[in-house]
């Protein structure tokens, strides 16, 4: 029996055939019961495969793997199973072939008995992780921008570069069409090839951070410079500048949104045919931002651009593509960023005194 689980492991890709036993991926459920508490909590995270186990060993694993901050789904139909589906995170049974037992203990029940079902499952309840963040990493990009925009010259000058209606455009981008451009984005493989996200791991990764503040730098370096300087540089006048600052705003984020299609991916470009929506979505918003600063004056308080004052807003916005795949090259640590702060304060000793009177 030992040998057979082993021999179908393999084929199913979950050992490698290359593995050797000895290595603990391999073990049976007698010998996994008859291990001490520390022993089991030890070896609990090598062991791919348990052969002739009992239910009582489903559930010592199930808890063993909980204990170590996994999160475990189980999969089962019979009975006996009952134990180990309701203890785990996420319990599977199936709809056709299971007991109503396991299915009244599991969390999630497959109606047509395939199995296939649950790696459609995965894949896009991973897809739609994936772009959640995205559109996270896409939105503290604009807002870390514009608020340190706003607080400097609110501050220094007393005024708001951008006003109301503005700013009411910009959410609509990043609220609505951003967030739905970035969610029509369909999964692939190489989402499953991925580790898996642990119960603490936080939702903003360090690779997330390490876009948001390289874009935002840039956006706040170049809005700063159009905003104070933008007058003396291109030879405009106050209107004309506040329409270019407002322009550049917006097409930044309009070309950060192809950064935002993939985290950690160099090529942003890649796979973008096969998404009519997301390239129809973006050529709403540029065709509107048009109607707005070449139609809307008065409603927008904005000026009419030349070719040429557009060529700079677009040649701006353009820069944030090779600082994306420039800044794809630095790597980041995996554990995150603010545990480092966590773990500074943890290490000081804090003494409280009470004095009475």
């Amino acid at each position: 029996m030992f040998f057979t689980a082993k021999a179908i492991a393999t084929e199913c890709g979950i050992l490698h055939p290359n593995q050797e036993v000895d290595e603990g991926a391999v073990i049976e459920g007698e010998e996994f019961r008859s291990l001490t508490d520390e022993e089991r909590m030890e070896r609990v995270e090598k062991i791919r495969v348990m052969a002739r186990s009992s239910p009582f060993d489903k559930l010592l694993m199930v808890q063993c793997l909980r204990k170590k901050g996994h999160v475990v789904t189980v999969t089962g139909d019979g009975t006996n199973d009952a134990p180990a589906l309701k203890e785990a995170d996420i319990g599977l049974s199936m709809g056709i072939q299971g007991t109503e037992v396991a299915k009244e203990s599991s969390d999630i029940v497959i109606l047509d008995d395939n199995f296939a079902s649950v790696a459609t499952v995965l894949i896009w309840g991973r897809c739609v992780y994936n772009n959640v963040q995205k559109f996270i990493q896409f939105q503290l990009t604009a807002n870390v921008a514009a608020l340190m925009i706003n607080f400097v010259a609110s501050v220094l000058y007393g005024e708001e570069p951008l006003t109301s209606v503005q700013l009411l455009w910009v959410n609509l981008i990043m609220d609505t069409l951003g967030a739905l451009a970035l969610a029509t984005e369909k999964p692939t493989e190489e989402v499953m090839k991925k580790k898996p996200v642990g119960r603490t791991t936080p939702l903003i990764t360090n690779i997330m951070w390490r876009n948001i503040m390289a874009q935002a730098t840039y956006q706040i370096a170049v809005l700063s410079t159009l905003l104070y300087k933008g007058e003396s540089i291109f030879g405009v006048n106050e209107s004309v500048n506040d329409t270019l600052f407002f322009n550049t705003f917006v097409l930044c984020q309009v070309f950060n949104e192809f950064n935002a299609r993939n985290l950690e991916k160099k090529n942003v470009f890649e796979g973008i045919q096969k998404n009519k929506l997301f390239m129809a979505i973006i050529g709403l918003i540029l065709v509107l931002q048009v109607v707005m600063v070449e139609f809307f004056k008065k409603f927008a308080n904005t000026e009419r651009l030349n070719w040429g004052q557009w060529g700079i807003c677009i040649g701006f916005a353009t820069v944030s593509w090779p600082i994306g795949w420039l800044v794809k090259c630095i790597n980041v640590p995996e554990r995150p960023i603010f545990s480092y702060i966590r773990l500074k304060y943890s290490n000081l000793d804090v003494h409280f005194y009470f004095f009475g009177p």
